[in-house]
């Protein structure tokens, strides 16, 4: 469903439309009001209250202002406190016009439901004294026609009643003192019904010195007096008296404040009425009808609305709870065209700064944004965090001037213009740069966290805004939240005034240490840095999983040439695409053509790891990032570099997380497995080499698991081998031209060396495979050599235990069966079992039997052998391997048999070619390892 941009539903007022408001418009000035010099919004009553919404706080006290004029009961003394432009003027002019009956009733627009439920049908014209504490002089009379009028009392009795109200309090007024609340009783009581409206009364009062007298008298006749008034109010049931005053004593301004608005809330509290302030959900209303036009297309504005709850609710995983209740969604119409997460921030956090007005602050603040988007066009559905034009300077000047120094850069460097970079970010990358993704989440932030950092001293600072939050400020309907995720961590990743921890982000004018990493990062050269931390990195992710070896970035001379199977990986250097110049596969080919000087036998034990051409770039700036991090953080640690304790936890949470997402893109850019291969048919010749190339899947989580996965999927690598695979293959290549036998360690080493036979894991599998066949008809028979037409050591389809050496022979199988056959045709007594062959139903035994002598009338005697002794001397670079291989091959069946007597030696030497022997440690470690491992002797000369 399509839904219309809040432009096409709601339309600003003409002052809003053309910038053409005053910020003196938005402040509600009562004298300018009383003395008719105030714009028609505040002077004309039915103009007012069709701009203004009656809150359930001025609802109460109009029903009681109402009810005490008629006399119907109704407090005698109210008092509104609340903080800074939380609309307490604005309240006493919804009084004043109300008291003034300038226009009847049933024409200002909500006051006929308030008069029915008071009980009263026809309000009554009252008196009405207004007192402003930002106008009146405390020391320069006001001349009232022609008489000079000192005092607040004064000044009451003239607007009350003329000069000849005045005369009842004249004497004190000239002397500066309280006429006392008889006099006052009896001044209200003839003037009655009437209002009398003080505002902004501390302003005055603190002007007093205490001890020193003025013309308007002194601090304590003037606290007297409002003393006094409170009494004289409740003699006069039909008067009444509103006051406002600061909420806060930082309000209140200088100590002189402080001790009035302490004394005044004292003197109040006997008499006064609780008023209750605007509430967050009813500014809602007052700046709808403030800055828009009725708005007449309820159906749009319905729809829009469901579907911003609808979103919320299909995708509650992204956003804050609340937008789960169903009341959120009747929230959101309360707020249209504005979205409520707008009015929350601005009450709730940007109303926490000393110089925000609640809802004049607010009122400014708007006014310039829809004029801004109004005229660029804006077509979001509603007016978002994410929709502030921020970019305009007069939007970034009302915000930046309710915050200390130091935020234009911010705004201009990380959050939003042209030259910003979010702006870059988007350019770079349109899938964000579509939606404005990244500035979307900028302003989003910014609006959420500014207050809270521009505040050092306070608990709050840097409480930031969650990534729910975040989303609720930028995503309208339709939109992605991975994409928004994305542009999260890109705005991380480059922002310098941008930072995060505990799930929360926020902007702070001071920067977050990237800046000082970006300049570091040009410290560290590819070969001597970034490719010893990328090489370090890939040798752990790697491990060696199937291969006997990896090799990382290493030349072709240290890649060894045996029958292992090794993994190479390339450098960066030698990166491949799946389309454009592929450098990977040529310094692959260099490698597998030769070790060094000599020409590579074993080269189907190779396989390449080659980087992407498109990732790697990306590696290297991470490695330098980790670089840069990792320096910082020594810095900070050796006191050469000067920063707070939040920057030194943050430096090391960067540190952190530059090394995951480092370790993340190794897997990224290292994305290409490659294997050489050759295609060959018995007599029609081998082809050149040929690369195959295969990508690996980055999001596996496990580079080496993913190598071997693809390995075995793509029959590179075969990790069981059937035995009839191995027939074929000596079919094809081996039992040829007459050649009825071929030998076990030369077909291994052949398959070795040539690419275009099968790649085996290791010489285990292959032998496997042998004992495998063995025990079939099927496939092969073996022997352990060949003397003129005979064969020393026959066997066919029985077990048997396999010795990979020159000797051991796979015959081809109907040669075997004839040879079988020749066998029980000359010896049909007992055949002796070959060496290393067992018959059915006994254990295998390594013990050989004497060889054949070939003849095979007569009975070979048997030579009983009771004793055996062997010593071997192991390669010191691979001697874990050979004697693995020694236990598994020759000790474990010795130790299998229990007519076995086995007693194991294993006698070391060592000989240290330096001129100054082995050195202390080496000494030390090897002493310590042979006490435990419990060597009889272990020493050194």
């Amino acid at each position: 469903m399509s839904f219309k941009p809040w432009r096409e539903v709601a339309i600003p007022h003409e002052d809003v439309l053309k910038g053409t408001f005053q910020q003196a418009e938005f402040a509600a000035d009562i004298s300018r009001v009383h003395d008719k010099q105030a714009v028609p919004e505040y002077q004309d009553p039915i103009l007012f209250f069709q701009r203004t919404f009656i809150t359930e706080g001025m609802r109460l006290l109009m029903d009681s202002v109402i009810k005490r004029l008629a006399g119907k009961g109704g407090d005698p003394v109210m008092q509104l406190q609340t903080a800074f432009g939380g609309g307490k003027t604005h309240t006493l002019l919804a009084v004043y016009h109300l008291s003034q009956g300038m226009a009847a009733a049933d024409k200002l627009q909500g006051i006929a439901p308030i008069l029915s439920a008071a009980g009263v049908s026809e309000l009554p014209k009252a008196k009405i004294a207004v007192l402003d504490g930002n106008k009146l002089s405390p020391n320069q009379p006001q001349d009232r026609s022609g008489c000079k009028v000192h005092t607040m009392w004064g000044e009451i009795a003239w607007q009350l009643g003329g000069a000849a109200a005045y005369e009842q309090v004249k004497q004190a007024d000239i002397s500066g003192t309280s006429p006392g609340k008889e006099v006052l009783a009896k001044l209200l009581a003839a003037h009655a019904p009437c209002v009398i409206l003080m505002d902004e009364l501390v302003a005055y009062i603190r002007q007093f010195e205490e001890g020193k007298s003025l013309s308007g008298g002194t601090y304590d006749s003037n606290l007297s007096f409002i003393q006094a008034l409170c009494e004289a109010m409740k003699a006069v049931p039909n008067a009444i008296l509103l006051v406002s005053l600061p909420e806060s004593e930082r309000e209140a301004g200088s100590q002189r404040g402080i001790n009035a608005l302490k004394t005044l809330e004292h003197y109040f509290g006997r008499v006064q009425a609780l008023w209750k302030p605007v509430a967050t959900e009813e500014a809602f209303e007052i700046v709808r009808r403030r800055l828009f036009t009725n708005i007449k297309d309820t159906a749009s504005v319905e729809a829009v609305c469901r579907g911003f709850a609808d979103f919320y609710v299909a995708n509650a995983a992204d956003f804050p709870r609340e937008t789960q209740d169903s009341h959120y969604f009747e929230r959101i119409k309360r707020a249209y065209p504005i979205h409520p997460e707008v009015f929350e921030r601005l009450y709730e956090d940007w109303s926490s700064l000393g110089n925000f007005q609640r809802t004049r602050g607010v009122l400014k603040f708007m006014a310039k944004v829809i004029h801004r988007l109004w005229k660029d066009g804006n077509n979001d559905l509603m007016i978002m965090p994410g929709s502030l034009p921020l970019y305009d300077a007069d939007v970034r000047n009302e915000a930046i001037y309710y915050l200390p120094q130091g935020w234009d850069p911010v705004l201009e460097r990380d959050i939003d213009g042209e030259r910003s970079v979010t702006s870059d970010i988007e350019n770079q990358r349109p899938v964000l740069g579509a939606g404005q993704v990244c500035r979307r989440l900028a302003r989003t932030i910014f609006l959420g966290s500014a207050p809270d950092s521009s505040d050092m001293t306070t608990a709050k600072r840097n409480k930031g805004v969650e990534l729910e939050r975040a989303f609720l400020g930028s995503i309208q309907p339709g939109q992605v939240a991975g994409l928004y995720r994305d542009g999260l961590r890109a705005l991380t990743d480059e922002l310098q005034y941008l930072s995060n921890a505990n799930g929360k982000f926020w902007f702070d004018t001071r920067p977050n240490l990237r800046r000082e990493m970006e300049e570091r990062k040009r410290r560290f050269q590819d070969k001597e840095d970034v490719y010893p931390v990328i090489r370090g990195l890939l040798q752990r992710v790697l491990g060696h999983g199937v291969f006997d070896g990896v090799h990382v970035f290493t030349t072709s001379s240290d890649v060894p040439d045996d029958g292992y199977l090794r993994l190479v990986v390339l450098s960066p250097d030698a990166n491949m695409s799946r389309a454009g110049q592929n450098i990977a596969e040529g310094r692959a080919a260099e490698i597998l053509k030769s070790r060094g000087e000599q020409p590579r036998q074993k080269q189907n034990r190779l396989i390449f790891l080659a980087p992407d051409t498109e990732s790697i770039g990306r590696l290297k700036d991470q490695a330098r990032a980790m670089l840069a991090w990792q320096s910082i953080v020594d810095d900070i640690k050796d006191m050469k570099l000067n920063v707070d304790q939040f920057q030194s936890r943050q430096s090391g949470k960067s540190l952190e997380e530059s090394n995951e997402a480092l370790k993340r893109m190794v897997c990224e850019a290292y994305k290409w497995l490659l294997a050489p291969m050759q295609e060959a048919k018995p007599g029609q010749g081998i082809s050149e080499i040929k690369w195959e190339k295969f990508p690996l899947n980055a999001s596996s989580g496990a580079l080496s698991g993913e190598i071997e996965r693809v390995m075995k999927d793509n029959e590179l690598l075969i990790l069981e081998w059937a035995p009839i695979h191995l027939a074929n293959l000596l079919k094809t290549w081996f039992w040829k031209d007459g050649v009825k036998e071929a030998g076990a360690l030369d077909v291994w080493q052949k398959m070795s060396c040539y690419l275009y036979f099968p790649r085996l894991k290791n010489e285990d599998v292959y032998r496997a495979a042998i004992v495998a066949g063995a025990l079939s008809r099927d496939f092969f028979g073996l022997a352990y050599g060949k003397n003129g037409d005979k064969y020393d050591g026959f066997s066919l389809g029985r077990s048997a235990m396999i010795t990979m050496d020159g000797a051991l022979l796979l015959i081809e199988q109907s040669t075997a069966i004839a040879y079988e056959a020749v066998l029980k045709a000359s010896q049909p007594e007992v055949v002796e079992p070959a060496p290393g062959v067992s018959q059915p139903g006994q254990s295998p035994s390594p013990t050989p039997v004497a060889p054949s002598t070939g003849n095979l009338d007569g009975a070979i005697a048997k030579v009983v052998k009771k004793k055996f002794f062997g010593s071997v001397n192991l390669d010191k670079i691979r001697h874990k391997l050979d004697f693995n291989e020694i236990a598994d091959e020759i000790i474990k069946p010795f130790a299998s048999r229990s007519d076995v007597g086995l007693k194991i030696s294993i006698e070391i030497s060592a000989d240290s070619y330096s001129n100054d022997g082995f050195d202390e440690n080496l000494q030390r470690v090897v002493k310590e390892n042979s006490k435990t491992l419990k060597f009889r002797n272990a020493e050194f000369e």
